[in-house]
């Protein structure tokens, strides 16, 4: 129960602590959870789907990477855009997640520059494990509940400019439907 209050303590908080709640509480249930260690994939993701993903806001974010065709998408379509590419994201989290299982990981957050009544944030952070010093920025918003992650840098990239680019593709290809099936043909991918 403390660690459901907390949690909702953090929500409310500077982008920072939320930041860090999100990432430490995954990597700390990972790690202490022997099939996650192990590099069970599907235990990984379960822990970053509890842990990581109520931080995070991946319907502002599949709004953004699909651009302006999201506006000309039936609510179906917008709901499998979603859910396809909240997987896709948890998925591409996990694998990064799972690298550091085996290392001695320390995180450095630096605080957040967001005043008062700023609606957007970015906070940096640096990974630092046995592969050495990496930067990861994540970007937040405010919302009704709180900080929501809706964005994150790895390795110099913006999550949704990376996939803004690949989703234009595929929409100029086969439409909302096309990208809808890259999505799930990449996600069955991922899961085997």
């Amino acid at each position: 129960m403390a660690a459901v209050m907390s949690t909702s303590a953090f929500a409310q908080s500077a982008p920072d602590a939320v930041v860090k709640a999100a990432v430490e509480g995954t990597v700390n249930a990972m790690k202490a959870d022997p099939q996650a260690r192990g590099g069970d994939m599907g235990k990984i993701t379960q822990v970053v789907e509890t842990h990581f993903v109520p931080s995070t806001n991946f319907q502002r974010t599949t709004r953004i990477a699909v651009g302006k065709a999201w506006t000309t998408a039936t609510p179906e379509q917008q709901k499998q855009l979603y859910e396809q590419f909240q997987k896709l994201l948890v998925g591409t989290y996990a694998a990064s997640l799972s690298q550091l299982r085996d290392q001695d990981v320390k995180f450095n957050f630096l605080p957040s520059t967001a005043a008062a009544g700023d609606k957007d944030a970015v906070v940096q952070s640096h990974v630092i494990s046995n592969g050495g010093d990496d930067a990861v920025g994540y970007r937040l918003e405010r919302t009704p509940s709180g900080w929501k992650i809706y964005d994150i840098n790895m390795m110099g990239a913006w999550l949704i400019q990376v996939y803004q680019t690949q989703f234009a593709d595929q929409l100029a290809k086969g439409g909302i439907d096309g990208l809808i099936k890259f999505m799930v043909a990449h996600n069955a991918r991922g899961a085997g």
